[in-house]
């Protein structure tokens, strides 16, 4: 008897939504993180609302090199219809103010919260008693103390390390076997495999700019009305 065959999944959209940002198809092959019954392998790095409301991926992280506000939070998790990881501080912003906006970022329907690399043991401690739902950590070097982290009340680590990310997840990975790491996944499928393979659970992918997505756009346009003109 034949195996069972793997059955094709049927797309369903229309004309109007058709033309949405895809992720990586490589992003697929990670294990995902499985976060309240929520399984996450593609997380679309943004705080573009239009990019927000039309991609396929399966979460988005919004981290931002501002102060963490309230209004941002809400404007996204109020647009977003896929789950939202939350930028909260930790370097400029920390300790109470920190802890505070988690708090506020649970209510509104976030996921989790996102922490800066340099955010203090103390302030992750505060978030960690205020809220229930999973903080993220930052790691941008393989020198950060993972382990004081995780003890503070970190439960998912988001590598971001650059041309050196996939090294870095191989490395924790070898030593925190059971940790969830999400990792920038870099801009080829090949750079994407290899992220994966040295161990991360989820994929972080940045879209093209606004900027560049209608440049194309007018292009396509521009390309029409030329043809139809010749015509």
């Amino acid at each position: 008897m034949k195996g069972k065959q793997e059955q094709t999944i049927p797309t369903i959209t229309t004309d109007l939504r058709k033309d949405i940002i895809t992720v990586p198809k490589s992003i697929s092959q990670a294990s995902g993180i499985r976060i309240f019954g929520k399984l996450i392998r593609s997380i679309i790095f943004t705080t573009d609302i239009a990019i927000i409301c039309n991609n396929d991926a399966d979460a988005v992280i919004a981290v931002y090199p501002f102060t963490p506000h309230p209004a941002i939070i809400q404007s996204i998790t109020l647009a977003a219809n896929i789950p939202v990881f939350s930028g909260v501080g930790g370097g400029l912003t920390h300790g109470k103010r920190s802890a505070n906006i988690s708090l506020f970022a649970e209510a509104q329907g976030s996921l989790g919260v996102v922490v800066n690399a340099p955010t203090p043991t103390s302030t992750i401690k505060e978030i960690s008693d205020n809220i229930d739902i999973p903080i993220i950590g930052t790691i941008v070097s393989e020198f950060t103390d993972i382990q004081e982290k995780m003890n503070a009340g970190i439960s998912i680590l988001n590598v971001s390390g650059g041309a050196h990310t996939a090294k870095m997840v191989k490395k924790i990975r070898k030593d925190f076997p059971d940790i969830a790491i999400i990792a920038t996944g870099g801009p080829t499928e090949e750079s994407i495999i290899e992220t994966i393979e040295a161990g991360a659970n989820a994929i972080t992918y940045t879209p093209p700019s606004n900027g560049v997505l209608f440049s194309k756009k007018m292009e396509n346009y521009r390309d029409k009305e030329e043809a139809q003109f010749q015509e």
